[in-house]
């Protein structure tokens, strides 16, 4: 994203609802309370293919514990453990870690995707440390990730407070509920361009139905800021704006002019993009139907309509009741990314703002290390940094990513075989474009695959082995056929 220059946003006022909602339900107990869970593993998996890169399925939204290159091996476990304080069970406080233990041919790294404390109040709760979300109206399941926070990333470091799923608002009788959080965090010192960068999130998603309902009706948004750390680029001496005044305008999306940057008293302080989402549910005797639409902003292009084209749509139906054949489709999902309008070629700030538009999404023209962490992107994982594809492609100037301009097609399928196996497959066909600025020649096509299967052995007190096919056929990644295999013990503390 470019230097936005739109004064105000409608995140200002959805941010002022959601501090209004805290106060009104903080000492109502929602209709649906969520119960806690925690999972407990260790985990044994390998990975090879025909080529030194793991192929794209194998390695995305994987929270970026697999390896880039192959062939590799890794160690995983994780522990998690939440205690109740008191007999009705109101206050809980618990805590968890993850750790992937990753061999190969270059290196050796332990990753920590999961590392947390918690405190929770009925379905509210308080969390610091790095833990995985989900955020946006969409399939979490088999679906290519939502756009601006896919879980292709390391979770960000931060402090969250929040609901855990959807809570009920006083007076509507389960009728209106409300999921969202807000947070702030930091970024990574050792980024190629950055240092001290600041992370700020929120979400809020408005439900209409009750949980029980057969027609249910989602809206809401996401909105996530890079902002006061240290830069060469469009700065004053090398410093983006910092200090609680900047913190503010960076939490409701404002200029100021007091900032000597013109960068800064022009557009928004920091870098700022998300997804203003819908959602349509429908439950059948046999099927949860949920057909959403997640709007891509960066720019302000969203504001006037010159990005509506872009986008990602989304149809994903789970089956309820299995009837023991030997095969079984038990959930598909069917997906269409759209992001190669970006409000069009023209970015003559001169002009009227509903002209305005190469939004050059993930990309900043002061944060240039763009929307990643650890060399991951954090949003969809097709849109990929340009360390990914620089084997044939340039890479755009110092950006982040040279591949922005992408259209995706995307095929989830779930289900059983034999009554005893799990299967699941990924199936992506992409058109890419590169970006406005550096244009790919010829739209380069790629196909990803994966195809893996899991069942449960009856050693050990019972273990998983599961083993995964993936496959890259294309112009954007080297052609490449992989594999994995492990074995999984779950266990209770």
């Amino acid at each position: 994203m470019h230097p936005p220059h739109c004064k105000e946003t409608n995140i200002k006022t959805l941010f002022r609802l959601f501090l209004l909602l805290i106060p009104l339900t903080s000492f109502s107990q929602s209709s649906e309370f969520i119960k806690d869970s925690t999972t407990n593993y260790i985990e044994i998996i390998g990975f090879g293919g025909t080529s030194s890169r793991t192929p794209f399925w194998l390695q995305a939204n994987q929270y970026g514990i697999v390896p880039k290159n192959s062939p590799s091996g890794s160690v995983r476990a994780q522990l998690e453990k939440v205690w109740t304080l008191d007999q009705k069970n109101i206050w809980r406080v618990g805590g968890g870690v993850e750790a992937a233990g990753n061999y190969t041919e270059q290196k050796s790294n332990v990753l920590f995707p999961q590392i947390y404390g918690t405190i929770r109040f009925k379905n509210w709760e308080l969390f610091a440390g790095r833990k995985k979300q989900f955020v946006s109206i969409a399939d979490s399941t088999i679906g290519m990730g939502s756009y601006a926070w896919s879980g292709n990333a390391l979770p960000i470091p931060k402090i969250s407070i929040g609901t855990r799923g959807f809570v009920s608002l006083p007076f509507t009788k389960g009728w209106v509920s409300f999921n969202g959080f807000y947070s702030d965090g930091m970024f990574e010192n050792s980024r190629p361009v950055t240092s001290d960068l600041k992370f700020h999130q929120k979400m809020l998603y408005l439900r209409l139905g009750k949980a029980t309902s057969r027609v249910k009706l989602y809206g809401g948004f996401n909105h996530q800021v890079q902002w006061g750390g240290k830069s060469s680029f469009n700065t004053v001496d090398d410093q983006m704006p910092k200090g609680l005044s900047n913190y503010i305008n960076a939490v409701i999306g404002k200029a100021h002019s007091n900032n000597p940057s013109i960068h800064d008293s022009t557009g928004r302080v920091g870098n700022h993009l998300g997804s203003v989402d819908i959602g349509l549910e429908f439950e059948t005797y046999g099927s949860t139907i949920l057909i959403y639409r997640q709007n891509l902003y960066e720019d302000g292009s969203l504001i006037w309509l010159s990005n509506i084209r872009d986008g990602l749509n989304g149809v994903s139906i789970h089956r309820k009741n299995s009837y023991g054949a030997n095969f079984e489709i038990t959930r598909f999902v069917l997906e269409f990314l759209y992001t190669k309008s970006q409000g069009g070629e023209v970015a003559d700030w001169s002009l009227p703002t509903r002209h305005r538009g190469k939004d050059d999404y993930f990309n900043n023209g002061q944060v240039r290390d763009g929307w990643a962490y650890y060399d991951r992107t954090i949003g969809t994982p097709f849109i990929p940094p340009s360390s990914d594809t620089k084997w044939k492609w340039p890479q755009y100037a110092n950006f982040m990513t040279s591949n922005n301009r992408v259209s995706v097609l995307h095929l989830g399928l779930n289900g059983t075989l034999f009554q005893k196996i799990t299967w699941t497959s990924k199936l992506s066909y992409s058109s890419n474009s590169g970006t406005y600025n550096a244009p790919f020649e010829d739209n380069p096509t790629q196909f990803s695959g994966l195809v893996t299967f899991q069942s449960r052995l009856n050693v050990l007190g019972g273990i998983s082995l599961k083993g995964s096919f993936a496959a890259d056929i294309g112009d954007l990644y080297p052609k490449n056929y992989g594999f994995s295999l492990g074995l999984r013990k779950d266990f209770n503390l």
